[in-house]
Parts: C-alpha cells; sequence; structure tokens
C-alpha cells in the first residue's frame, strides 16, 4: 500500500507542478488552488508512504515520478524543447527510481 501512495503522490506532483506554471504567477486563482490542492495532497501521502518506506527510497522515486512526468508534460502541453541530452537525462532518472525500487 505505501508503493501505491508513493506513485500517487508522486502524479499528484507533477499536477501541481503544471497547476503552478498554468497560474501565472499565481495571478490566476483556479490553476493556483489547484496547485494548493494538489501539494498537500501530495506531501500528505508522501508522508505517509513513508511510514513505511525508507526515506531516501520513497523521497527519490517521488521527485523522480514528478521530474520525468513533468518533463513529459512540459513537452505535451507547453512545447518544451525534446533534446537527445534531455532525454538522456530523464532516462537516467527512471533508471535511478527502477533501481532505487529493487534495491529495497
Amino acid at each position: 500500500m505505501s508503493w501505491l501512495m508513493l506513485f500517487i503522490a508522486g502524479l499528484l506532483e507533477i499536477v501541481w507542478a503544471t497547476a503552478m506554471k498554468q497560474s501565472a504567477g499565481f495571478t490566476r486563482p483556479l490553476p493556483t488552488a489547484v496547485m494548493l490542492v494538489g501539494m498537500i495532497a501530495s506531501f500528505w501521502l508522501l508522508a505517509a508512504a513513508m511510514r513505511q518506506l525508507p526515506l531516501g527510497t520513497a523521497y527519490m522515486v517521488w521527485t523522480g515520478i514528478g521530474a520525468v512526468g513533468s518533463f513529459v508534460l512540459g513537452v505535451v502541453m507547453f512545447g518544451d524543447a525534446v533534446t537527445p541530452a534531455r532525454l538522456t537525462a530523464a532516462a537516467l532518472i527512471v533508471a535511478g527510481i527502477l533501481v532505487m525500487k529493487l534495491a529495497s
């Protein structure tokens, strides 16, 4: 159950990061509200997952899901650049998450 909570917390990190971008510096109320709710829920689930999972593992997986997911959404929604170096960096993050999960 803790891995599922951690996964959902990571997805919510993507939600709040994307909403932060869409809030236009907190000038748009709805994206700002989505960001705040997503952030609180993400942190709450991360804290709950950390009851069972090691700190380093939980934090790395959470940030990795958020980083790679935000990268993908940035490309799809905002036209962020896709370069070999950026793809390699994202692949290395995913590899690190998988190794951390296997080591747990």
